[in-house]
């Protein structure tokens, strides 16, 4: 198996035709369960979520109308938000930029468009040194039009109307935790106040806890702003009214305890940095933020939800909450409407409650983007993926499982997974970290779930760190910390714009796209682990419809490894990509075939840094 020189990087995947699959005992009484075969011919998960996510902050892609890039306020930066020398503030890009480069983003085989919080933000918060601007999207102050830093709602309707007829779905960031950071407290203190040293109060001040009303089945308590609260709120005169909704202006909306030490109930009950945290306990804020989202998929033809910060909220409030927009979406012509959540934990026992539940369709893969990193950037064993690949059974609901989480290996705010590669492999040269680049996009790719490519992943952006450090626009910036990074597969820097299509990330997604396009088992067939031993770790998908099983070999090792892998005795193997070179012109597949012997075992060797 010889590696190409372009394209994918060496992911050979043998395939074989399968015996009949068995059959369960005849009925008795009571009625036996189903068979095997009939289980296994359910399909892993529902139609319309099986995407490839391209995931994209709208100020850091492109800018398509310079004449938007103070979002129509006037004065300097604290004022505009507007600094293209400053990673903290807005660069320019925009709507009509992603709109105007959509066959871009459709070449890398994208079924579905992620777009950071597009909703109006606060220009700038803090102060000095410490001001930034909005750019991001996750300090909204009106959830009701498009922050005009980045367009207008007709801009919006645009970009997803185009998206769609190049067939690719748009999902919005949304956001339920907080708000952007407008309450202040008299006390002058943001150090957080615990329930049990300081409870809520209801306005005749009788203690009460929260929690006790989050499922929505009780009547919550009548409160007093004045009196309620450990911290008591207030809002600058200026910005009474600042919020849309009008509801958000209230502040006896928002848990007022100061800010979240990110521990124990102050996760769920402080200020994240300072923003205003919503009492997402209280009905009228369930109710509120029901109809806000209700709107826009009524207004827009949005296909689904990002959901923001999902564990720095209680759980009552997801049950009610998700339940309430799948049902609006399925009202009005979306039954597959698909929504999942960021819930930044690595342990399954924490991510998976927010499906099972929360009734979210699917978390961000958290624990696999760690286990993916441990072995295909920090050479860890393969049981590291066993273990949270084994832990799949615990996102199954009615409605969900496993196949359907979101998977990604770097993101916006922990980093790039370039920047994990030079973090963990110091001195290792460009053909080392990007042979591990390639291995880490084909477990993702070609494992259970929908991938994420985070925008820029594909021309090699790697980045000193997460949040700001992580946020490099595509086109030419003239910002000291971007134009230092290394960018991998590449000479260029960032003082170039950066749409490549040459590039070797580039062209390896774009191929396994159509690798798992070409055959839809290894998105959709049924995963089962078949070795994890020391540097290898290999997995079957299988199509019970056409009996077709694909067998995937990873080996994180620098030297190649043969292994011995079960399989149906018998069954006969060939190579789709990375074997030997193809018999008929232009053939993308090998005809050689592979047997498994007698006794079921199927030979095979796994080049070094690289799946087979």
């Amino acid at each position: 198996m010889t590696r190409p020189a372009a394209g994918l990087a060496a992911a050979a995947l043998a395939v074989a035709l399968l015996p009949a699959l068995p059959h369960g005992a005849a009925a008795a009484t009571p009625p036996a369960p189903p068979s095997d075969a009939k289980l296994a011919a359910e399909p892993a998960r529902h139609d319309l979520t099986r995407e490839q996510f391209y995931f994209v902050l709208p100020d850091r892609f492109a800018n398509g109308d310079p004449r938007n890039d103070t979002g129509g306020l006037t004065g300097t930066r604290l004022q505009t938000g507007l600094d293209p020398t400053d990673k903290g503030f807005y660069q320019g890009g925009d709507l009509k930029g992603i709109t105007d480069r959509l066959d871009y983003i459709k070449g890398l085989g994208t079924t579905a468009i992620w777009l950071a919080p597009i909703f109006k933000n606060q220009p700038v918060q803090g102060e000095g040194a410490n001001a930034s601007a909005g750019y991001h999207g996750y300090w909204i102050t009106d959830f009701t039009q498009v922050d005009p830093h980045f367009g207008t709602n007709a801009d919006l309707a645009r970009l997803i109307d185009k998206a769609h007829g190049k067939g690719m779905k748009v999902f919005f960031d949304v956001i339920t935790n907080h708000t952007a950071d407008v309450v202040d407290y008299k006390e002058g203190s943001h150090d957080y106040l615990s329930k049990g040293a300081f409870p809520y109060l209801t306005k005749d001040g009788v203690p009460f806890d929260d929690s006790d009303y989050s499922d929505g089945k009780k009547k919550f308590p009548a409160v007093d702003a004045a009196r309620t609260f450990p911290r008591t709120p207030s809002v600058p005169a200026a910005k009474k009214d600042l919020k849309s909704p009008a509801w958000l202006n209230d502040p006896a909306m928002y848990h007022n305890r100061g800010d979240s030490t990110f521990a124990g109930e102050s996760a769920e009950q402080g200020d994240f940095a300072g923003l205003d945290d919503l009492w997402t306990e209280r009905p009228e804020v369930v109710s509120g933020m029901e109809k806000i989202y209700e709107k826009w998929v009524h207004d827009f033809d949005v296909d689904g939800f990002r959901i923001d910060t999902v564990k720095h909220v209680d759980m009552g409030f997801w049950t009610q909450w998700a339940t309430a927009l799948d049902q609006y979406a399925a009202r009005h012509g979306r039954k597959d409407f698909f929504m999942f959540g960021e819930v930044y934990s690595a342990d399954t026992a924490v991510t998976s409650p927010y499906v099972t539940r929360g009734r979210l369709d699917a978390t961000l893969d958290f624990p696999l983007q760690d286990a993916i990193r441990a072995y295909a950037s920090q050479g860890a064993p393969a049981g590291r993926l066993a273990s949270v690949l084994g832990d799949d059974y615990r996102y199954t609901t009615d409605k969900a499982n496993a196949y359907e989480q979101v998977t990604f290996l770097g993101n916006h705010d922990m980093g790039r997974f370039g920047g994990f590669l030079k973090q963990d492999r110091p001195g290792a040269g460009e053909t080392e970290l990007l042979d591990r680049y390639r291995l880490a996009n084909e477990l993702m790719f070609l494992s259970r779930g929908n991938p994420v490519v985070y925008s820029g992943d594909e021309q090699g952006f790697t980045g000193s760190g997460g949040d700001k450090d992580a946020r490099q626009p595509l086109f030419a910036t003239r910002i000291a910390d971007y134009l230092d990074d290394d960018e991998l597969g590449t000479t260029r820097t960032a003082a170039s714009d950066a749409y490549d299509t040459e590039h070797p990330l580039y062209r390896q997604i774009s191929a396994l796209s159509k690798l798992v396009k070409d055959h839809p088992a290894l998105r959709d067939g049924i995963q089962s682990e078949r070795l994890s031993d020391g540097s290898v770790y290999a997995f079957a998908r299988t199509d019970p419809r056409t009996r077709t099983e694909y067998l995937v070999a990873a080996n994180n090792a620098t030297v190649p490894r043969t292994v011995q892998l079960d399989a149906p005795a018998g069954a006969r193997y060939r190579t789709l990509h990375g074997g030997p070179a193809p018999t008929t012109p232009n053939s993308p597949y090998s005809t050689g075939l592979t047997a498994a012997s007698p006794a079921g075992k199927l030979t095979v060797t796994v080049p070094a840094l690289t799946t087979t």
